[in-house]
């Protein structure tokens, strides 16, 4: 068998990357994934293709935009004929496991069929209704219930910790999912352990969510607990490796499905193409990324398949759209990394985005189109930020008659964007509230010219 790392993904669910000391969080909340994002490789700007917890998790396991997915919104089942990244580690000789929520199938429990290609199976299709806090319910392999003692955070870890202690012979690929630090959604709020909250009470917060409001000053003391909680459970599974001397054989990507604006862009917590929602923690230690430094380039969720493959000594297929990581990690490739990362939303609306490091561009589709639709044939520009001047994305430069041709140039880069994925021909249409001949309708196609 060839010697090939053990993988690990430690995927938290709705976490802001500003969670973190990395970005300047001043809370103290991360100080492990902090400690091992100076040792291995951090990922400054990890963008969600999708901030919706379903289609982020289809891309996550596929490696496709969840519009080739067809997961485009909550509640699609993943087609089982799709190759995952359980697919591909289990063809390579490696043992797969998932513990956590999946939100990729149709009922609960998740049906075998229903399961990626997992071999090993602790989990809940959604884990926020089969769950709370102190009451931690999964389902194994054959699809009965399983009640796990202690903190949601904690019950999963002993789980995940478990399974690579019952798997040392093996080289193993494990997906852990949590789902803190989603909020509690029959309760709508963001149960922490018992008294972790009140440590956080009155304390900082990120300036979009002191500037804005929303749920954040009645809620972002919980969410702080949850994520400290988190931080500790990833020292925990380190700790595990260290003492099963795995450690330095393991490679663990530690990253989240989308972000949490807390009621501020929308009446719910993300589903928007704000920072807020869209971009995450993203560190990697083990093999061939210790000492990785920082990446400063823009990287997509659909930049981190093909990373544990290539990192796993596995091919990267073809038809991944995104790229490994280590290209930036060990130099290794002439081809330039791409200076912008593309974003699909669905659910509060139809809408299509594009990040550069200084921009982000949005348009949406009419209020015609429903917002659970895969795309739309029309979208409307409806946001500018420039993300130097204004990092909190509090003024929309939409209407600004001085960036009329930034907007066609984003609109020209957006649109190509939609023809990689093989999204159909679409038209869109500019902002209004811009002086007749300051700029013309770009009718631009998406699969074909101007």
């Amino acid at each position: 068998m060839v010697n090939r790392p053990n993988v690990i993904v430690f995927l938290t669910d709705q976490q802001r990357w500003d969670t973190t000391g990395l970005h300047g969080n001043p809370l103290d909340l991360t100080p492990n994934l902090d400690r091992i994002a100076r040792e291995g490789t951090h990922v400054r700007y990890s963008i969600t293709c999708q901030p919706v917890c379903g289609p982020a998790r289809s891309s996550l396991q596929t490696g496709l935009y969840a519009t080739q997915t067809g997961c485009y919104t909550n509640g699609i089942p993943l087609d089982p004929e799709l190759p995952t990244l359980a697919t591909w580690f289990r063809e390579a000789g490696y043992r797969t496991g998932y513990i956590g929520k999946w939100h990729l199938a149709s009922e609960e429990p998740v049906p075998p069929g229903q399961r990626g290609g997992y071999q090993d199976w602790l989990a809940s299709n959604t884990l926020e209704f089969t769950s709370d806090a102190y009451d931690t319910v999964m389902y194994d392999e054959a699809g009965s219930p399983k009640k796990l003692p202690g903190y949601r955070v904690d019950a999963l870890t002993d789980a995940a910790i478990d399974y690579v202690d019952a798997h040392q012979a093996d080289q193993f690929f494990l997906f852990v999912s949590y789902i803190e630090p989603h909020h509690q959604n029959h309760r709508d709020d963001y149960p922490a352990p018992t008294g972790y909250r009140q440590r956080y009470e009155g304390r900082w917060m990120p300036a979009d969510l002191a500037a804005l409001g929303g749920t954040a000053h009645q809620q972002y003391a919980g969410y702080c607990g949850m994520v400290k909680r988190l931080d500790e459970a990833y020292g925990r599974l380190l700790d595990a490796l260290q003492s099963l001397d795995l450690l330095d054989d393991t490679i663990v990507l530690f990253t989240s499905d989308h972000g949490n604006h807390f009621k501020t862009r929308n009446g719910e917590y993300k589903r928007s193409l704000h920072d807020a929602s869209v971009r995450v923690p993203t560190v990697l230690t083990g093999p061939r990324f210790c000492g990785g430094g920082e990446i400063r380039e823009l990287v997509s969720l659909v930049d981190l398949p093909p990373t544990l493959l290539d990192a796993a000594g596995i091919d990267v297929p073809d038809h991944l759209p995104g790229r490994s990581l280590l290209d930036l990690v060990e130099r290794r490739s002439a081809a330039p990394w791409p200076d912008d990362v593309y974003i699909q939303v669905s659910e509060s609306q139809t809408g299509r985005a594009i990040r550069t490091h200084r921009w982000k561009f949005g348009v949406a589709a009419p209020d015609s189109v429903s917002t659970h639709a895969p795309g739309s044939d029309t979208y409307h520009e409806y946001a500018l930020y420039d993300l130097y001047a204004d990092p909190h994305e509090l003024r929309n430069l939409i209407h600004e008659r001085s960036h009329a041709e930034l907007c066609l140039e984003l609109t020209d880069r957006l649109l190509a964007h939609m023809r990689e994925t093989g999204e159909p021909p679409a038209t869109i249409v500019p902002a209004e509230k811009r002086h007749s001949g300051q700029r013309r309708v770009h009718l631009a196609i998406a699969g074909g010219s101007d």
